[in-house]
């Protein structure tokens, strides 16, 4: 606009012509590409990942991906082998005990609740006849009670069988059952069923509680759940996976940190996370969460390794505050408890085999429920995010220094440095290469750390690079009018042409890596693009249909001056990058 109003209002040029003129300069200085640039980078994207056992259902998501700091996940599956197996089944003393088995199969089989993998342990283990039995009621698990009752009737009796969280299992009781059978108070047996407990936690074995009571109401409630006796122990093991350690280790090598957040208590949570090489964890539980003012909670979200004993809803809280601290949080869930941390996640992620709430929160699904295949899905969400930013680094830096010196040479020349259809002919050949950056290599230290959108670094860099390149533009102006004179603005054009296309094709090739250019290997499809554009650009000039474009033949001393500042253009901005991530891209 401030173009056209100077040549119409101030030098008294043709409406139409001038019109021309700022409506290209205009079109030449929007990164117009930038939607089609990022669709066809995000979907190569996702074509990769998917190769990986990784299938991304929203684009956007592997930018988030790439830009993860925090992957939050539970460490069933995760951390674990995720095939949990009844490991034993025990008397109040310690010992084996069959008629806990066979009580907490009845409770297993006739539950009709969502399917979990600790009913299907009880039930792979062993079955027990059932022809028998008639189910009379059942209260269905949830996460605040943590308990799950089953009433039958068996030879007769009316008979309630709770199973769930040992603590929560013990405020419903009030006497335990011998060895002998015979019932004795809760009270003298409680400190050896804790440090029976903390025993088996801290080798890293979960155990729930189970208890029984004779019930004659004709419809079970909630409160049924008191007087009862405590029979047993219900040991489950969920190994270490093997590998867990080694990319527990690749995610920290890429800037991601892992925090487990677990209902499992905290022993349990402390002894698996110390053998896949979390050592010396610092660990919150549910308990303390709920006594954090959200300030507190900030903090404590920030230091802490391992959430433990976590309520559902807690969970999202610990996302949001790891969100306020500035952090770009993933989080991994596979059950119906985990819908609301996913969508509060920068990137939801889930499995094929988790329930549907979950995948259908989920913006990434695992094909399979390995960190490792994660690992393998941020490298890919950064190569995406770093050949986005390419994109958007060539068309600030080199767009706007080149329009800028259009504009401001359209002011100050007595023609047109370019003709409109000239400009934006510079513009289109500019486009195949950038294009190609879909499929462009990227340099290991690019993947290396978390990257994201930051409004200042662009700046800053637009600053540096646009008006760098302006500086050149200035150059090849003087040395092209003075040299050649001022009264042929047909080879003024031309020239200018072939030199404002190749630099364009030269800071391409020097912005997309941090590298000197020449020591980071380009990907084949866009060094064969910048190849092809820079021969067609020098055989333009000379082609049959040049005098159409406004174009003369050259002499080869303007081809040789083209050329050569082309050529210092890029030791210039090979200099000006060395110098901006030396002083200013971490300001």
């Amino acid at each position: 606009v401030c173009v056209f109003a100077v040549k119409v209002g101030f030098q008294g040029k043709e409406f139409a012509e001038s019109f021309e003129v700022g409506l290209a300069l205009a079109v030449g200085m929007t990164p117009q590409l930038l939607p089609a640039i990022t669709s066809v980078v995000l979907a190569a994207g996702a074509k990769v990942m998917s190769r990986h056992q990784v299938i991304v259902k929203q684009l956007l998501a592997i930018e988030n991906l790439g830009s993860m700091t925090v992957l939050c996940s539970d460490k069933t599956g995760t951390l674990t082998e995720g095939i949990i197996q009844l490991h034993d089944t025990l008397g109040i003393e310690g010992s084996p005990s069959e008629r806990v088995q066979e009580l907490a199969f009845y409770n297993a089989f006739f539950q009709t609740g969502f399917a979990n993998p600790i009913d299907r342990a009880i039930r792979d283990s062993r079955e027990f006849p059932t022809s028998d039995i008639e189910k009379l009621d059942e209260i269905p698990y949830d996460f605040i009670r943590k308990r799950l009752s089953v009433r039958i009737r068996r030879n007769g009796d009316s008979l309630l069988i709770t199973k769930g969280a040992l603590a929560h299992v013990l405020e419903c009781c009030s006497t335990v059952e011998t060895a002998d059978g015979s019932l004795a108070d809760l009270g003298p047996y409680r400190e050896a069923i804790d440090s029976r407990f903390i025993e088996l936690s801290n080798a890293g074995l979960r155990v729930l509680g189970l208890a029984i009571r004779n019930v004659d109401t004709p419809h079970l409630h909630k409160e049924d759940e008191t007087g009862m006796t405590l029979v047993g122990f219900l040991v489950f093991a969920d190994p270490p996976k093997a590998d867990a350690r080694e990319t527990i280790e690749q995610l920290r090598d890429l800037g991601v940190g892992l925090k487990v957040i677990t209902g499992d208590n905290r022993a349990v949570a402390e002894s698996i996370s110390k053998r896949v090489g979390i050592m010396s964890p610092v660990i919150v539980t549910g308990t303390d969460l709920r006594q954090l003012s959200d300030e507190a909670l900030f903090q404590r979200a920030r230091e802490a390794d391992i959430f433990a004993e976590v309520e559902p809803n807690q969970k999202e809280q610990i996302i949001l505050a790891l969100k306020k601290g500035g952090q770009i949080v993933g989080y991994l869930g596979d059950g119906i408890n985990d819908a609301s941390a996913l969508h509060a996640a920068d990137v939801g992620i889930s499995v094929s085999s988790a329930v549907d709430v979950a995948r259908e929160a989920a913006q990434v699904v695992l094909l399979k429920q390995d960190l490792g295949i994660l690992v393998q899905g941020v490298r890919e969400g950064r190569k995406t995010l770093a050949n986005t930013l390419k994109y958007v680094f060539f068309a600030i830096a080199a767009n706007f220094g080149y329009m800028f010196s259009l504009a401001v040479a359209s002011v100050f020349m007595p023609f047109e440095p370019l003709l409109a259809h000239q400009i934006l002919l510079v513009n289109l050949l500019a486009d195949f290469p950038a294009m190609s950056l879909a499929t462009d290599s990227v340099d290991p230290e690019q993947i290396h750390r978390p990257r994201r959108w930051d409004v200042g670094y662009v700046v800053r860099f637009m600053m540096s690079f646009g008006f760098a390149s302006s500086i050149f533009d200035f150059m090849t102006f003087g040395a092209i009018y003075y040299i050649f004179g001022g009264d042929k603005p047909e080879l003024f054009q031309t020239g200018w042409f072939v030199e404002s296309t190749l630099a364009g094709l030269m800071i391409l090739m020097v912005i997309r890596t941090q590298r000197p250019f020449l020591l980071s290997k380009p990907g084949a499809l866009f060094l064969f693009a910048v190849l092809s554009i820079t021969l067609i650009t020098i055989w333009i000039p000379y082609s049959p249909f040049s005098e159409k474009l406004g174009f003369v033949t050259p002499p080869p001393m303007l081809m040789v001056i083209a050329l050569g500042v082309t050529f210092l253009y890029g030791v210039g901005m090979e200099i000006v990058k060395a110098l901006f991530y030396r002083y200013l891209a971490h300001r």
